[in-house]
């Protein structure tokens, strides 16, 4: 299986009009109800983190990748009907087949949490942010529904919503007419930090397992950084230098 060379290009300009985007970070969407705080992360050493995950394919099964989608479901509140191509799926099950040998391996898609996001680039209201933390999210109540972050991600990691919805999670609320993708489970990561750990790597991390970690990547002494260091990971889609938050193993 080929991936792009790892040699990221020079940060992509941002449009003047959407520079302050990142600092719509705090969204009340019902009295008393918090969907994202500030992300202002900072160490003991008053270092930003940047949160991120690494995923091992080598020992990734198609179950265990369905395990991920279930459990990202279950958190989150989404559904997936049989044969749908409108219902919303934050992570999504990718099949790779060796053309030569035939052997597969399968990998979760999720939103890849850019440093530099396309989708950010080219929302016209600032609806689509990044974090302080690296965390790629959506503000609802800005988002006009346009879908051209949709258009823009090259990972396809974004839903639109069709229709109403009813029984919410206060974790994730969600609404007709906008764009939504994975939070990296954002709601554990500010009540838990750097001992957090998203529900699609908790499905997986069963019995001492690691096939999906999650930590600081800027942190040099981090388990997931050590883990780079030691065995490398592949950025999908490195030659548009996007610099995304998600790598993986074995590709």
């Amino acid at each position: 299986m080929k991936t792009a060379p790892d040699n990221p290009l020079p940060q992509p300009a941002r449009r003047g009009f959407l520079k302050g985007a990142a600092a719509v970070a705090t969204t009340l969407v019902a009295p008393g109800i918090f969907l994202y705080r500030t992300g202002q992360a900072a160490t003991s050493l008053n270092r930003q983190a940047r949160w991120g995950l690494l995923i091992d394919t080598n020992t990734l099964s198609e179950a265990d990748v369905d395990a991920c989608v279930s459990a990202c479901r279950r958190e989150h509140g989404w559904q997936v009907e049989q044969d749908s191509e409108t219902d919303a799926q934050w992570v999504r099950k990718v099949k790779l087949t060796d053309q030569g040998s035939g052997h597969q391996k399968f990998l979760p898609m999720m939103c890849q949490h850019c440093e530099n996001p396309p989708c950010v680039d080219v929302c016209p209201t600032g609806a689509s942010f990044k974090r302080a933390d690296g965390i790629v999210l959506v503000d609802k109540h800005t988002c006009i529904g346009c879908r051209y972050c949709m258009m823009a991600c090259p990972y396809k990691a974004r839903s639109f919503i069709h229709e109403a919805l009813k029984d919410q999670l206060p974790v994730a609320p969600r609404g007709k007419g906008t764009v939504e993708s994975c939070t990296l489970c954002v709601h554990r990561i500010d009540r838990d930090g750097a001992n957090a750990v998203p529900a699609c790597a908790e499905a997986v991390n069963q019995g001492g397992r690691q096939a999906i970690l999650f930590g600081d990547l800027n942190d040099p002494q981090s388990e997931i950084s050590l883990r780079l260091q030691a065995l490398g990971g592949t950025r999908l889609r490195a030659d548009m230098g996007l610099n995304p938050g998600v790598r993986y193993q074995g590709l």
